[in-house]
């Protein structure tokens, strides 16, 4: 099964969110951490603010943070969501498809199997896990972030 790059962006939004950025985040920074789409990431951020797990934030001071702890987005569940039903095969299609074997074939329970597989898999593991490593995370994804605060000169303190 391959996941769509919609879902890809939604799971690296999270991530890069989960991974504590110094202040909220915005979707320039997203995409030029990993060097994707802003114009993309506007419907995936779109997307998972609807779905409860960011708060998205206008104005300033807005931008993106995490709506929930890691601990309760459950990645089984973000995968479903921003995939919609699995559709690994013609005959999984609400039509049926095309296929002459379809009313004997025995492949779509196999795959329909393998699907319930892979989701028992995600359904074991939550945004948490995936930053358990935040450390290292923040070093990769907040590179730029840091270099620029230490480029920018003091303020003067006023004096008392």
């Amino acid at each position: 099964m391959k996941l769509t790059a919609f879902t890809d962006y939604a799971l690296r939004v999270l991530i890069y969110l989960a991974s504590e950025p110094p202040e909220r985040a915005t979707i320039a920074q997203i995409a030029a951490a990993y060097d994707i789409s802003e114009h993309h990431l506007v419907k995936v951020v779109h997307f998972l603010g609807r779905q409860g797990w960011l708060d998205n934030v206008r104005g300033k001071g807005g931008g993106l943070e995490l709506a929930l702890p890691p601990g309760r987005i459950g990645l089984g569940q973000v995968v479903r969501d921003a995939e919609g039903e699995s559709v690994v095969a013609e005959c999984f299609s609400a039509d049926g498809g095309d296929c002459c074997i379809s009313p004997n074939c025995r492949l779509r329970g196999v795959l329909r199997e393998a699907v319930a597989a892979f989701e028992a898999v995600l359904d074991r593991y939550t945004l948490a896990d995936l930053v358990a490593n935040r450390k290292q995370l923040a070093q990769i994804l907040f590179f730029d972030r840091a270099v620029a605060s230490q480029r920018r000169p003091a303020k003067a303190k006023a004096a008392p």
